[in-house]
């Protein structure tokens, strides 16, 4: 029983030992996995300084060229946009409501600076902008009465290239310039400065297009005061003031994939080409059907369905045959995709459109997952950065320009502003997948006190007052035609001589079956 008691002793001590240490992690290089592993730890904003260029062109150009990444972007902005975020007055007034909402819906249809779509379609603008290139700027332009528009005010949606991340000086004022932002001693941001033309374009798209302040040279910049832009981004770290292209964490990944899927394209399309090679001892000597040589002294010898072709003595023949090492292909994307779906933060059926393996529940939960990012994104980056701050400027101009009339707005201050300015933001509603057990639901919610009807309209994108409105609306119309719905409590008050002679002779339709999958 020595060996044992030596043993015992040598753990004894072991520990011992290891007692007084201070315990440590394997990540941080102690371990055997991850002592070459080197890192750096880059502020917020030193991080994108030198990255921000070269990740905005890498995530461009995949979208351009790469189905799966632009098809991520396009399922993130059709759900965090889709038919807009609108908003709906929260004013007590009644009148001063209606006037506020009738006066927004007419200035939306000439909110673009452009002119080719309305605030709703910018905003689909500017997310995708944010999506692809990390950040997009929005340049509120007030225009002269002349003009005739609704509120003297536009929007113009520009790329993130306008605004030169190498710009880092101090201003002739004293405020410090970081990333083309320039901000006071209070940290606060007061300007930016921003190219005349997009870099890319040299002066071919000037800036302020049709205002004085275009000419010159387009790679000059103009400093542009804080209240007339509008930065729109995700911030991902506290002190970050520009943002990181949704595509970062993807880029290699989906490149190195698309690489891989052409390489797997052309070896079937080499596969498929059925090439014979002929072998003989006397290469001098012509085979049958064989053209004259080209220039370098090639000459191929054709085959035609049927044909028996006899060899001479010497001569072989031997067909291609290259490996099939494609038998994991469509498992191997799978997963790969799954990983890029991770990191781009949609799910693997709206990257690939692929519904193979999915059943109701699974695709539910994902969906809920995916939604959960969306509503995120919506009221925490959008409706914060670029809803309020239009509605903002929007409604002080109407009031200066006397389009709208709200006692005490410009007088009293921002508390006196404060219940003018109040809106809810409504953001386009979830289609379901079985939308009526989402509508049994609902109604169960709302008779118990658990739901308004309110919330509930709001949660489809619309707004509960028109709903009410062109409810009455219709319920007017059906009385003035003497029509009476299955929904009207006086359908079976109806006397049978009412209902059409045809009506009794026909069956009772029959029970309807739940043909939708089970939940497993």
């Amino acid at each position: 029983m020595g060996w044992l008691k030596t043993i015992q002793r040598r753990l004894l001590g072991h520990s011992a030992g290891s007692a007084g240490r201070t315990p440590t992690y394997d990540g941080i290089g102690a371990g055997r996995r991850a002592i070459a592993w080197s890192v750096g730890n880059p502020g917020a904003i030193a991080a994108l300084l030198t990255t921000q260029n070269e990740l905005r062109a890498k995530s461009r150009d995949l979208v351009r060229r790469n189905a799966w990444a632009n098809a991520a972007l396009e399922s993130y902005v059709a759900n965090a946009i889709g038919t807009g975020i609108k908003p709906q007055s929260m004013v007590i007034d009644a009148h001063q409501r209606e006037m506020i909402q009738s006066l927004w819906r007419d200035w939306c249809e000439e909110a673009d600076a452009a002119g080719l779509t309305d605030y709703y379609g910018l905003q689909a603008l500017a997310c995708r902008a944010m999506l692809e290139g990390g950040e997009a700027l929005v340049r509120i332009r007030y225009r002269r009465p002349e003009d005739d528009l609704p509120v003297a005010m536009q929007l113009q949606v520009l790329e993130p290239e306008h605004l030169p991340v190498t710009m880092n000086t101090t201003a002739e004022n004293g405020n410090l310039i970081r990333a083309g932002i320039e901000f006071d001693r209070l940290g606060r941001r007061v300007a930016y400065h921003l190219y005349r033309s997009h870099p890319e374009d040299g002066a071919l798209a000037p800036l302020s297009s049709g205002s004085s302040g275009s000419s010159g040279n387009s790679m000059e910049t103009m400093r542009i005061d804080a209240a007339e832009i509008i930065h729109l981004y995700r911030p991902l770290r506290p002190g970050q003031i520009r943002g990181e292209p949704w595509l970062a964490r993807a880029l290699v990944k989906l490149n190195e994939l698309d690489q891989y899927d052409d390489a797997e394209l052309v070896r079937k399309k080499t596969a498929a080409m059925f090439a014979g090679f002929i072998t003989r001892l006397a290469p001098e000597d012509n085979l049958m059907g064989e053209g004259a040589a080209d220039a370098s002294g090639v000459a191929l010898a054709g085959m035609e369905p049927g044909t028996m072709q006899i060899l001479e003595p010497g001569e072989d023949v031997k067909f291609s045959q290259p490996a099939d090492v494609g038998a994991s292909y469509a498992e191997f994307l799978r997963m790969q995709f799954r990983a890029v779906a991770a990191a781009m933060g949609v799910t693997y059926e709206q990257l690939t459109g692929d519904l193979t393996q999915v059943n109701y529940s699974s695709i539910r939960a994902g969906l809920l997952e995916f939604r959960r990012r969306v509503e995120s994104l919506q009221h925490g980056v959008i409706v914060h950065q670029l809803c309020r701050p239009i509605w903002r400027a929007w409604m002080e101009q109407a009031v200066l320009e006397g389009a709208l009339v709200l006692p005490g707005f410009m007088r009293g201050g921002a508390r006196a502003r404060r219940p003018y300015l109040a809106a809810k933001w409504i953001p386009q509603g979830w289609q379901w997948v079985d939308p009526q057990k989402e509508f049994k639901a609902m109604v169960t919610a709302i008779r118990a006190g658990l739901l308004s009807r309110s919330e509930a309209i709001s949660s489809f994108g619309y707004d509960a007052e028109d709903v009410d409105r062109e409810i009455a609306a219709d319920n007017a119309r059906a009385d003035a035609l003497g029509l009476v719905f299955e929904s009207d409590p006086r359908h079976d008050q109806v006397p049978a001589t009412a209902a059409p002679a045809r009506s009794a002779a026909l069956p009772e339709p029959p029970e309807q079956l739940d043909t939708n999958p089970s939940e497993s």
